[in-house]
């Protein structure tokens, strides 16, 4: 490029906040212990959630499989067509994904059962509690552990209000300053200007000035308390900041997702001159996976797989919306058969939900930002959103199966 996205002042910071946490070797290896099962049984136990990781292992012996449903129906790839990963969004915590176990479980007696989805979303900022507590950890055992998701992407919103410490600590590390307000008993929040809510256009896409710094920081904790290591980026000055940052964190990846309209081709390739700039030398980047915007057709999206091919950059994957929750796009939109277009084109897709398309109850974005102990009493209605969007994905994936696509869900359905 003829311009570097980062300057050496940008890249002193960046290196500073990363040495601050020991170093690249020193995160990454806390990344992968806290990820491994037992680690994770033994420090949720101590945090009063054995129980429900116990329950959660009975459950998953009861669900259903897809690998079943592919003997049933004599199931052949058709090798000329693209490979469809099923993910779903809402997994907002332990007590919600517990109960949408239950209800996955409970699916498994009946004609129309319900799988686990390869990928999972998560949408909950990521406050002292829900890090801290063991409520990140216990989702992510369950979700990764357990029902064995591929992916787990948790977000880190910029407009989380987090104890004024932490923003006194990366100013002293990193040598910046982030202007923020006094919300008083110790703690402060990011001043979101453009939008003038709690979260600031879903808490991220105004990262002003060295805000990115303050966003890596919060990736960086949450990473080496729980171990998760995908978080949806936000903005593009976080995506630059954490593609140089993780170029050499191998277990930590980024999710990038549709908010920033990468809805054509020319925003595709910024992009892919981003990934570039700073690529591990196995040739992957941070980055695992981008999220085509709603508005871009099948035809964008095949081109864009198509360039990215030809990029030479490995490992990252492309995603489209199938259905939407109604607060956050047009009403009623179902990209179902445009997704069948790409699949049948032999372009890979995952295929995302973040709605089952019947606009239930808090099937809406508010939901995503409730409070940590609102999200708990909610727990089995927002469990059972999850639930539904998790068995439209099944029901899709069938239809996809039937056409001789090969169609990815989470390793416990099979």
């Amino acid at each position: 490029m003829k311009f570097a996205l980062l300057s050496d002042a940008d890249h002193k910071a960046i290196d500073a906040l990363k040495e601050h946490y020991g170093g690249a070797a020193a995160i990454d290896a806390a990344i992968a212990q806290k990820r491994n099962f037992e680690t994770r049984k033994k420090i949720l136990a101590e945090k009063g959630f054995g129980e429900m990781i116990a329950d959660a292992e009975r459950l998953v012996g009861l669900f259903s499989k897809a690998g079943d449903y592919e003997q049933k129906i004599g199931f052949s790839e058709d090798e000329s067509k693209g490979i469809a990963t099923a993910q779903v969004s809402g997994f907002q915590g332990a007590p919600v994904t517990h109960h949408a176990m239950k209800l996955i479980a409970e699916s498994a007696a009946g004609d129309e059962p319900c799988w686990v989805s390869s990928e999972m979303i998560s949408v909950v900022p990521l406050t002292e509690r829900y890090v801290y507590s063991g409520d990140l950890m216990a989702t992510l055992c369950m979700t990764e552990n357990i029902m064995k998701a591929s992916k787990y992407c948790s977000t880190n919103l910029i407009g989380t209000p987090l104890p004024e410490k932490r923003f006194a600590l990366v100013e002293q590390v990193t040598g910046k300053t982030f202007e923020r307000a006094d919300l008083g008993e110790g703690l402060s929040q990011i001043v979101l200007k453009n939008m003038g809510t709690a979260f600031g256009n879903l808490g991220g896409v105004e990262v002003a000035n060295n805000n990115h710094l303050f966003y890596l920081d919060g990736v960086i904790r949450a990473s080496i308390e729980t171990g998760n290591d995908f978080f949806l980026n936000p903005s593009w000055s976080s995506i630059i900041a954490a593609c140089y940052f993780g170029r050499d964190i191998p277990n930590l990846d980024f999710k990038v997702s549709m908010l920033l309209s990468t809805q054509n081709v020319m925003q595709f390739r910024m992009l892919l001159n981003i990934m570039s700039a700073y690529l591990r030398d196995d040739d992957t980047t941070p980055i695992y996976e981008i999220n085509i915007g709603n508005g871009a057709s099948p035809e964008t999206f095949i081109q864009c797989s198509r360039e990215l091919d030809a990029s030479g950059i490995k490992g990252v994957s492309l995603a489209a919306h199938l259905r939407i929750n109604p607060d956050l796009g047009i009403e009623g939109f179902n990209w179902t058969d445009q997704a069948f277009e790409v699949l049948e084109s032999g372009t890979n897709l995952t295929f995302k939900y973040e709605s089952d398309g019947t606009a239930r109850e808090l099937d809406t974005m508010a939901a995503y930002f409730v409070s940590d102990d609102e999200r708990d009493e909610l727990a089995e209605k927002i469990g059972a959103v999850i639930y539904y969007k998790s068995l439209r994905a099944s029901k899709d994936g069938r239809a996809m199966m039937r056409k001789g696509i090969r169609t990815r869900f989470g390793a416990s359905s099979y």
